[in-house]
């Protein structure tokens, strides 16, 4: 989701347990929560063999970040532990890497708006002289617009607050699509397919997306009042995350089937008071989400320019007003939610929560010097597993992409 409710939380120290499971939770319950019926339509039931199976994957990969922040005091956060692993080249390539994830998710963002405003609204239109922009596109104009005032802004402090509302967003959601199902004469009597291969890369890559809260690991654990506990605040942020995950696939897969799209928010019927709630929930998160997306992209554009630039306002704004009309040119131009969610999982997520964590446990604590031992197989099952699936899920969502364009 990467998602939009990726960005680290504006932290206090001495965190209390509580705190830290709700900021683990915040970190990796995001936008997947829209997209994970869709998945499971792609890939069929069986395939929730590999969503347990994605999910206990991150869930360790989080543990061996725990361990490199161990090894070392002066860590802090995930970019600190890159840096440690991997020398300070290494540290300006993670960082490419995050900040590259962040901008697709804030075009995925847009697409978002624009096209739950469009089913809202589906007869509306922007009519300029002769020129006519469809439905989803002038929904994500108007979105941007609505968005620039807060991309003016350069302490987002008081939007990392607003971002926390993420968890509720999603239970209400959630809740929501239960009560159509429910009560709404729609039911949960589609059966779908038990297994679909040729669907099964794009499957994973959106399952991958769900759990794509790994470079906020660190940050929530330097600021706990207690770390040692740190291990029992995965496991409970990761059970929330899973059982809330699993839960909207199972009952928009038995509501829609394989008719489910790709936000399961698009499927509702519109009128009835519990869809509406889902649905202008969703709206408001690309408001709330957007500038902190691209705010540590913006930065990091930012600290490579001459010093004499680096502080002037004019700059700054212009990099924000360049960031956010190449996102709305490339969410008007590429508007398939489902095949961008799935390549930034296949590609940057896969990196940053699965590849990347396993490499910095081997540098840091030299394993790879050391004989062959359960958890090095583990580790190396996790390599060899994202490897495929990245390479795999870039293909198919690519080629989806160019087909849908």
């Amino acid at each position: 989701m990467a998602s939009e409710l990726r960005t680290p939380l504006t932290q206090s120290t001495g965190s209390s347990f509580l705190k830290a499971c709700f900021n683990t939770t915040n970190a990796f319950l995001g936008i997947g929560l829209l997209t994970v019926p869709y998945a499971l339509s792609s890939g069929g039931w069986l395939s929730l063999l590999l969503f347990f199976l994605v999910a206990a994957m991150a869930f360790s990969t989080g543990l061996l970040l725990k361990t490199c922040l161990d090894a070392d005091p002066s860590i802090r956060n995930y970019l600190d532990i890159s840096e440690r692993a991997l020398g300070k080249k290494g540290r300006l390539i993670v960082s490419i890497i995050m900040n590259s994830e962040l901008y697709l998710v804030a075009i995925g963002l847009l697409i978002l708006e624009g096209d739950n405003l469009h089913k809202l609204f589906p007869k509306f239109l922007i009519r300029l002289g002769t020129l006519t922009i469809p439905g989803m596109q002038s929904f994500v104009i108007i979105a941007a617009l609505v968005i620039l005032p807060s991309m003016l802004l350069t302490d987002l402090g008081v939007l990392s607050y607003v971002s926390a509302t993420g968890v509720f967003s999603c239970l209400i959601i959630l809740a929501s699509v239960v009560c159509v199902g429910a009560i709404n004469g729609v039911g949960f009597s589609a059966k779908g397919k038990l297994l679909n291969v040729g669907g099964i890369p794009t499957a994973v890559s959106l399952y991958i997306v769900c759990f794509a809260g790994h470079p906020v690991v660190p940050s929530v654990y330097t600021s706990m009042q207690d770390p040692y506990q740190f291990s029992k605040v995965l496991l409970s942020g990761f059970t929330v995350t899973t059982i809330t995950y699993l839960s909207m696939a199972i009952v928009g897969y038995l509501m829609y089937g394989d008719t489910v799209e790709s936000q399961i928010t698009l499927n509702l019927p519109t009128g009835k008071a519990s869809a509406e709630v889902a649905i202008y929930t969703t709206l408001l998160i690309p408001i709330t989400r957007y500038a902190l997306m691209l705010t540590p992209v913006a930065n990091g554009i930012e600290s490579g320019l001459p010093e004499n630039y680096k502080n002037w306002r004019p700059i700054k704004i212009l990099i924000r007003m360049a960031l956010l009309l190449s996102t709305v040119v490339l969410a008007c131009v590429f508007p398939h939610f489902e095949s961008l969610m799935a390549i930034v999982g296949s590609i940057f997520v896969v990196l940053a929560s699965f590849l990347l964590p396993c490499l910095f446990y081997l540098k840091i604590s030299d394993s790879y010097n050391q004989s062959w031992s359960y958890k090095t197989i583990c580790i190396t099952g996790i390599i060899i597993f994202g490897t495929v699936a990245g390479i795999f899920g870039t293909w198919f969502s690519i080629a989806q992409l160019v087909d849908g364009s």
